[in-house]
């Protein structure tokens, strides 16, 4: 048997914003935009470069549950873990194009991190781990 996670699903406000958010400011690539006429919605996909194995797909609100939990996906925790194999060189840049850190960076015994918001207040690490 074998299986994967493949996509998470990340509520957001808009399609546009969020793909802009993912793809201009983290670097994400953009694997899917795909209009899907008969349900008024979109399928879009985005994955950190490299990642071959999971994404996110991007899914607009639709409703007062969904519009709620916008920003709040994992209740104030982190939601997210994105790895890195240069915490430095991907933490000055992300700070160069205004996303915003919650925690600064620490050295941690499984490797070092911080803690961002994305275009909807979910919390991200950034984490570089200790390679054993």
């Amino acid at each position: 048997m074998s299986q994967r996670i493949g996509l998470a699903t990340l509520v957001v406000n808009e399609y546009d914003a969020a793909i802009e958010f993912f793809v201009d400011k983290l670097g994400f690539r953009l694997i899917e935009d795909t209009l899907l006429e008969s349900e008024n919605k979109r399928w879009v996909v985005v994955a950190p470069v490299g990642s071959t194995e999971s994404g996110l797909l991007l899914a607009r609100a639709s409703g007062d549950i969904q519009v709620d939990s916008i920003g709040n996906q994992a209740g104030g925790r982190v939601a997210f873990i994105l790895y890195t194999d240069d915490f430095w060189r991907d933490f000055l840049e992300y700070k160069s194009k205004g996303i915003k850190f919650i925690r600064d960076p620490k050295k941690q015994s499984y490797g070092t991190v911080a803690v961002f918001a994305d275009i909807s207040g979910n919390l991200w690490d950034l984490l570089e781990p200790t390679v054993p």
